[in-house]
């Protein structure tokens, strides 16, 4: 039976509603996140991030009179073998230029206890929120582009599944 349309035929007023109300609900989940300029991962298959396999991003800033944080975004598994990770970035502006370049290392395990880190819904499956650049001001504006690469002494990366960037404007 088609509940749905059984809505609409005898209780259209309420269909309507029932319409208006899901509508606010998709609406005030985009709002909860206003500080967001841009977010995205890249996801790799096999659950490995090969060395040869770089995560490279573009993204759009438009006010350069704004302040900003950049985080790098990780998923890992419990396969991962290590305690720590390192990551190289390269940061380029709309013309090519590297504005910033530098080393990120961060612990996704306890160093003693071997607990992972990060928050957990999926199991055995970790995110991570890194911040990297604090309190950034862009050169310009236009379209910026991020490469991220693993900086580890192993060729493949067993139990990284994503690496990602999010830029989130500061408050003033």
């Amino acid at each position: 039976m088609n509940y749905r349309h059984l809505l609409n035929v005898y209780c259209p007023r309420l269909a309507t509603a029932s319409h208006f109300c899901l509508l606010g609900l998709l609406l005030s989940f985009g709002a909860c996140d206003s500080n967001r300029v841009f977010e995205d991962n890249k996801d790799f298959k096999d659950r490995t991030w090969k060395i040869t396999e770089s995560a490279q991003l573009d993204f759009v800033i438009a006010d350069t009179t704004q302040r900003y944080n950049l985080y790098l975004d990780v998923r890992n598994s419990l396969d991962y073998p290590y305690s720590r990770l390192f990551v190289n970035y390269n940061l380029y502006d709309p013309s090519g230029q590297e504005v910033s370049k530098k080393m990120i290392m961060e612990y996704l395990f306890d160093q003693k206890t071997g607990k992972p880190k990060g928050s957990s819904s999926l199991g055995d499956v970790y995110d991570h929120r890194f911040i990297f650049l604090h309190n950034y001001s862009f050169p310009k504006p236009g379209k910026f582009k991020i490469n991220f690469e693993q900086f580890m002494r192993q060729d493949t990366l067993p139990g990284i599944l994503a690496v990602g960037l999010r830029v989130e404007v500061i408050e003033k």
